[in-house]
């Protein structure tokens, strides 16, 4: 992929457009494994002050993500010096029954600071229609909770931060209906009906062996205990999905709705694509076939995705996703999904990629932004 742009045309802008004007489920799904070692002492929901002792970044704990989620994107106007601070305040404005992480983009280190080798804007991938005013930014502020009163009055204090060298760029909220874990996986209902989460693997330890940096892998000291995030804004046609029968949608996602697959394996085994080669069960442009054609070798990926609703028809997923490599993560997930037969009812506007720093107050040391 690297910085490569893929263009889209004038009358392709328009029928998209009009498209969402009507009225999108992706779902990546999670595999791989790594070798870092981490104490494990908390769970979902855990404080994310730099005084608790978890050990693991606030995105990750836990194998249930919140039920709320509030993302705020920032941008500095001037001087990092002040990044510690407003680290401080944001910690400060968090409600009880809120907490809140961070991650840094590309474009918030200088040209002598250590950035995560990986570390880029996101490109634009085939289809996508990114707004710049929801796209990227220096600071993503990562607010969660299982109240959503507590996520309300947490943005609300954090947007009246008096900074004198960051502003919002952009905000979104979202949640996870019918949140709950099933045989160890968060499972979620996505506004296309279908249950999603089945890829995620069934423990938080394995959860983190696939999404955090080990000391081996050539990163920045700092980074390690690290993980690389991406976040997509996707909107979901789901006045035009919803004129599909049950049956068609089955067949384009690949798997029925509650999560069972299409060649009658249990939902909790992995079914064999390879018997099935010219896709007469599960077709060969079906989400998860395309997205994961080896269920044994799973994508090195874990997913934490909300569903949002803006109103006006603006539905669909802040599809979330950790790793240690965005090369054969999600970057390689994307580049097999291009021609999915999903790829009409989805139009991906916003987000970027970002890199959450691991557990404490290292980073900000070893960054050396003081303030």
């Amino acid at each position: 992929m690297g910085n490569s742009l893929i263009e889209v045309s004038e009358v392709e802008v328009v029928r998209r457009r009009n498209l969402m004007a009507s009225g999108m489920a992706v779902a990546l799904a999670g595999g791989g494994a790594a070798a870092y070692r981490l104490s494990v002492n908390g769970g979902a929901g855990a404080a994310g002050t730099s005084g608790d002792s978890t050990g693991i970044p606030l995105q990750l704990r836990g194998n249930l993500p919140e039920r709320y989620l509030a993302l705020i994107a920032l941008d500095s106007e001037g001087p990092r010096g002040g990044l510690r601070n407003l680290v401080n305040r944001v910690h400060a404005s968090a409600e009880p029954g809120a907490s809140v992480g961070f991650a840094l983009g590309a474009t918030f280190f200088g040209p002598r600071t250590s950035l995560p080798r990986q570390l880029t804007a996101m490109p634009h991938f085939a289809g996508d229609l990114l707004e710049p005013a929801m796209s990227h930014g220096d600071l993503l502020v990562h607010v969660v909770g299982n109240k959503a009163a507590a996520i309300r009055k947490t943005v609300e204090r954090i947007r009246n931060t008096d900074s004198a060298h960051w502003t919002i760029r952009w905000h979104i909220d979202g949640s996870r209906p019918d949140n709950r874990v099933e045989d160890g996986r968060s499972l979620t209902r996505n506004p296309f009906h279908f249950t999603e989460g089945f890829g995620n693997p069934d423990t938080e330890r394995e959860s983190l062996d696939r999404a955090l940096i080990p000391p081996d892998q050539n990163e920045p000291q700092w980074a390690v205990g690290g993980s690389y995030q991406v976040v997509r804004i996707i909107r979901f046609a789901t006045d035009l999905w919803d004129k599909d029968s049950v049956g068609e949608q089955e067949r384009i996602v690949g798997r029925q709705r509650d999560g069972r697959w299409l060649d009658g394996t249990p939902v909790d085994e992995q079914p064999n694509f390879a018997a099935d080669p010219t896709g007469k069960l599960t077709p060969l442009d079906s989400h998860v076939r395309l997205a994961a054609p080896d269920r044994r070798n799973p994508p090195p990926v874990v997913r934490r995705s909300y569903s949002y609703d803006n109103g006006n028809g603006d539905k669909g997923i802040i599809f979330s996703c950790f790793q240690r490599d965005l090369a054969q993560g999600f970057e390689a997930v994307q580049k097999r999904l291009e021609g999915e037969s999903m790829a009409k009812y989805l139009l991906t506007t916003g987000g970027g990629y970002f890199f959450v720093p691991p557990h404490g107050d290292g980073w900000l040391d070893a960054l050396s932004y003081s303030g």
